[in-house]
């Protein structure tokens, strides 16, 4: 029997798209927008960031120097938040639907920039009763300790939880934990499951 449902963020319930935040630093630093990617993985500033293991402003003029661009910080966190695209990918009328009997729970890779600018744009999410992120964790998916604070989160044993998230990898992580986990595809594939459940 599921207690609580965990919902992963991006690309789950929030959709997004790298591609829009490179367009927008490209003429800033000067870089293609399809080598600024690979410039940033030669760093480990994002992992370190999403982990909490650097503040947002010391991440900002961390990335600004290997990037070798200016910009304030007010400004960054504008190209830094417009990946996400409005309309979300599940109706906040399930996120409501399941909230009134289960125990809802978000987990998510994620950093105090976007988050911010999440819990400011997208009001579904005060359905959640919890919130487990990467950077208030300090680890992330697909490391087991974040996995067992989401399960602390959601009150209950590993098998009364049903998980989905994009991401395989993600996916058979929270299986390892013994979650019960599905990789997400769509809205509809998600209401199916949990019905199969008897959550909706």
């Amino acid at each position: 029997m599921v207690r609580a449902v965990i919902f992963d963020l991006g690309r789950v319930i929030v959709p997004f798209d790298f591609k829009r935040g490179y367009a927008r630093l490209s003429p800033l630093c000067g870089i293609p927008e399809a080598e600024i990617p690979r410039r940033i993985a030669t760093t480990d500033l994002v992992r370190r960031y999403e982990c909490g293991a650097i503040e947002s402003r010391a991440f900002v003029r961390a990335l600004a120097d290997h990037l070798n661009f200016e910009t304030t910080y007010e400004n960054f966190c504008d190209i830094w938040s417009s990946i996400f695209l409005p309309e979300t990918l599940i109706p906040e009328s399930m996120l409501e639907s399941i909230a009134r009997k289960h125990r809802l729970v978000l987990l998510s890779n994620t950093n105090q920039i976007h988050f911010e600018m999440i819990r400011a744009n997208y009001p579904l999410l005060r359905h959640f009763h919890q919130l487990v992120l990467s950077y208030e964790v300090g680890a992330m998916k697909p490391t087991p300790l974040i996995y067992q604070r989401a399960i602390e989160a959601a009150q209950c044993a590993p098998g009364e939880c049903f998980y989905t998230d994009d991401i395989l990898e993600y996916v058979e992580g929270a299986r390892a934990a013994g979650i019960d986990a599905v990789q997400f595809e769509s809205a509809g594939q998600i209401t199916r499951e949990l019905s199969i459940r008897g959550v909706l």
